[in-house]
């Protein structure tokens, strides 16, 4: 769901990948969902390793969050590069159980999440910024108290 909405709210700004830490295989089916109702293409999206981003050969990236409040305690890769990092946490929504509603649930408050953090970081003056302050202000945007100003 980050992918496509970097690619939405950043327009030609930004490039961007998802990738996960244990990937299952597919693009689950509840995140396609909410994509769709979003009216956000789905077409060419898989189901990636982040192992795959810190491969020789790899696109070059800037900016890397992790958004699952699992990944805040894994050990990520090293990034060629030395991007920006943060971590903007939030539940996992395919760990979610329950009935399909609460599952969906799960994915569109997940995407209201990344969607409200992305609008924020889409709308940094980054060319302006030095890398510091930058760093702070991506990382200030995954503390909940930025996004209820």
């Amino acid at each position: 769901m980050a992918e496509r909405l970097m690619q939405h709210w950043g327009k030609e700004r930004f490039r961007a990948y998802s990738a996960g830490s244990h990937p299952t295989g597919q693009v689950n089916p509840l995140a396609v969902r909410v994509l769709t109702m979003a009216h956000l293409p789905t077409d060419g999206l898989r189901s990636k390793s982040w192992d795959e981003f810190a491969a020789p050969g790899a696109p070059n990236l800037n900016f890397v969050f992790t958004v699952c409040d699992s990944a805040a305690s894994e050990v990520c890769p090293v990034w060629p590069g030395q991007p920006i990092t943060a971590h903007w946490g939030g539940r996992d929504p395919a760990a979610a159980t329950g009935s399909d509603e609460k599952r969906l649930r799960a994915f569109r408050e997940a995407f209201r999440l990344l969607e409200n953090r992305i609008k924020l970081f889409a709308s940094l003056p980054i060319e302006k910024l030095d890398r510091l302050t930058l760093t702070h202000k991506v990382r200030e945007i995954g503390k909940d108290q930025v996004l209820k100003q």
